[in-house]
């Protein structure tokens, strides 16, 4: 156990000072710290001699370099939860800087650098961190992951914590059964998110589309899975709130469910295709340079892609890549002229907007005004009115100014105008969301054809593409 900018044994008390100083972390719902795990892999010990103490080296390296001026607990445990055998190290940083340091590139705010700054866990320090330890790991010539693309499996440090401490009531209670003499029905506490997965995993493996899949899920575990925004969401039994896929991982996600029931059907690969994405130029890319393993699965993705590609452009009838960019650049005027339209439309709606609330203003005050004008004593009905007096006033003035012919609308034909109006954008809005899939889809066709043609690629594709080149 190490101690940065602290003493290890009184972390805590030490923490307390700092916060008193800078006058932060008063109040019981401040964020007092942050909580970091970096896990070795487990092969890392046989294979390349990975220890606790080395571990501990390592991790405390990365904490110097990553949480400057913060006072943090460095600890290394060598075994995992329930014997898994990983070597892992905790992190623990005040949330509070004691020292000011030299600013980062991550570092986005002002006086981000400053002491008394509380630290910010935001998207572009969290890859710098992960990009941080897959290099140092490389340089160690320890196993790494790519820590930069979603996990395949999600576990967040609040449903980590919620397993330990459900496995720890559920040994407390089975220790008690056992004592009774009788057995335990379960051993292994699943958190909610957890029993999606391995259900999910189950129904996947034996199903060959999404309606059996989804008919299976419910009939086996009473969960209900739906598609949503081009998403799947799961329904536990016991929940009421549906939870998505991003917060389980890539691989209980539509687009990975998807190529998982197409492989079951070997017909269908004839006729669906994935999500197309671009062909990664390996020779430009950083990481696949830094990373052999990263470099293989770049090139199967590469395959894939041109095939995905082939796919589409024989599916929509591109017989040249002349068609194809020309059918990419009207699709991108249209997208213009219809963003332009909406665009006026919206404005369009405003002014319908204000119409309405000056109509309804300048009737709803217009009995007070009404009153003000027959009263003898007018600078006194003001003074009581003058809230209502006014509201008229800049209605009558905005709608004099608005209707020169001194013919207004009526509140009722203006709200029926609205109504129809919003229908109508609404309706081109979700145009131009299709328009823009479309768009992705063909840009994406456009360069992967040119990276295709540009390729020393193997025969049978290469015949396959051949009427793109003329």
């Amino acid at each position: 156990m190490d101690g940065l900018n602290c003493d290890p044994m009184s972390f805590d008390k030490e923490c307390e000072l700092t916060n008193a100083h800078f006058h932060k972390n008063k109040k019981r719902e401040d964020i007092k710290s942050h909580h970091y795990i970096i896990s070795y892999d487990p092969a890392d010990v046989t294979e390349n001699g990975l220890t606790g103490e080395r571990a501990q080296a390592i991790s405390l390296d990365l904490a110097k370099q990553m949480f400057p001026g913060y006072q943090a607990l460095v600890v290394t445990h060598t075994d995992g939860h329930n014997e898994s055998g990983n070597i892992h190290t905790h992190i623990v940083i005040n949330s509070v800087r004691k020292t000011v340091v030299e600013r980062r590139p991550y570092m986005d705010k002002p006086h981000e650098e400053a002491a008394g700054y509380k630290h910010r866990s935001t998207d572009k320090f969290m890859n710098t961190f992960k990009k941080t330890v897959m290099d140092r790991c490389q340089q160690e010539g320890l196993h790494q992951i790519d820590l930069l693309a979603p996990a395949e499996k999600k576990i967040t440090q609040k449903e980590y914590m919620a397993q330990k401490h459900g496995q720890q009531k559920l040994d407390e209670i089975n220790q008690k059964i056992i004592e009774d003499g009788l057995k335990p029905t379960s051993t292994v506490f699943l958190t909610q998110k957890e029993y999606l997965r391995n259900a999910i995993d189950e129904c996947a493996a034996t199903s060959n589309s999404f309606d059996e899949f989804q008919s299976k899920l419910l009939e086996q575990f009473q969960i209900s899975v739906i598609e949503h925004r081009g998403r799947y969401s799961y329904l536990h039994p016991d929940r009421q709130k549906r939870i998505t896929e991003r917060a389980l991982g890539t691989r209980y996600g539509k687009e990975y469910l998807k190529q998982t029931f197409l492989r079951k059907d070997p017909l269908a690969i004839l006729y669906i295709r994935s999500h197309l994405r671009l062909i990664v130029n390996l020779q430009t890319n950083v990481k696949a340079m830094q990373s052999p393993a990263y470099a293989h699965r770049v090139k199967l993705s590469n395959l894939q892609q041109m095939a995905n590609t082939i796919i589409y452009v024989q599916e929509h009838g591109f017989d040249t890549q002349s068609d194809l960019k020309n059918t990419l650049l009207a699709s991108k005027q249209e997208l213009k002229e219809m963003q332009t339209q909406v665009a006026q439309h919206r404005s369009d709606l405003r002014i319908l907007n204000n119409q309405i609330r000056y109509t309804g203003q300048y009737y709803a005050n217009k009995e007070v005004y009404s009153q003000f004008s027959k009263s003898k004593y007018k600078e006194k009905y003001r003074k009581e009115h003058a809230k209502e007096i006014q509201k008229y006033e800049e209605a009558r003035d905005w709608l004099k100014s608005f209707y020169q012919d001194g013919k207004m609308t009526s509140l009722k034909t203006l709200t029926l105008q609205k109504e129809k109006l919003q229908q109508q954008i609404a309706s081109e809005e979700e145009a131009i969301s299709s328009l823009k899939e479309k768009l992705k889809d063909l840009d994406t066709a456009d360069q992967n054809v040119d990276a295709i043609l540009q390729m020393q690629i193997p025969e049978p594709v290469r015949s396959k593409t051949k009427d793109l080149e003329r």
